[in-house]
């Protein structure tokens, strides 16, 4: 199994790119993990909300590939504390996908296209964050959750 982290808009913040490289390493320790970024040209920002979220999703589907097990990282879905999330990987890992894709939108969340392609949906926090916080935040977890299912001394209860 391999765990792919796609977002939306490409940040260039330096601090942002060493901490999430750090988390990246960490994981591949565990399982092969690719974070891929879909850089969407400007000129989109210009179109109406929906055709953004219809070019963002065009973009999003050139990623996927048949058989992947696709979760949308969005507002509207179900949170788990940091032990119920490791409980969810180790779920998904014993179920043998191909790929576990998760996927951060674009500012106005997902096209009706890729909701509907979507195998779930999971939520970080009721709180909005910046983009390049939630790929903080989830990478963070993740590697929590492994932490978690090896008995490491990362995560303390």
């Amino acid at each position: 199994m391999k765990i792919i982290l796609i977002s939306i808009r490409k940040d260039d913040n330096k601090a942002y790119k060493t901490a999430l490289n750090d988390y990246e390493q960490r994981i591949k320790r565990y399982l092969p993990f690719q974070q891929v970024v879909i850089d969407i040209p400007k000129k989109v920002n210009q179109l109406p909300v929906e055709k953004q979220k219809v070019q963002e999703g065009i973009a999003l589907q050139k990623q996927l590939k048949k058989g992947d097990y696709l979760v949308l990282l969005d507002e509207k879905g179900k949170e788990y504390s940091s032990q119920n999330f490791a409980k969810y990987i180790e779920k998904k890992i014993a179920m043998s996908y191909g790929r576990l894709v998760f996927v951060i939108g674009g500012p106005f969340g997902f096209s009706e296209e890729i909701y509907n392609l979507a195998n779930e949906k999971l939520a970080l926090s009721k709180m909005t964050f910046s983009h390049q916080m939630i790929r903080l935040f989830f990478i963070e977890q993740l590697y929590r959750g492994f932490s978690i299912i090896n008995n490491e001394k990362y995560h303390h209860n």
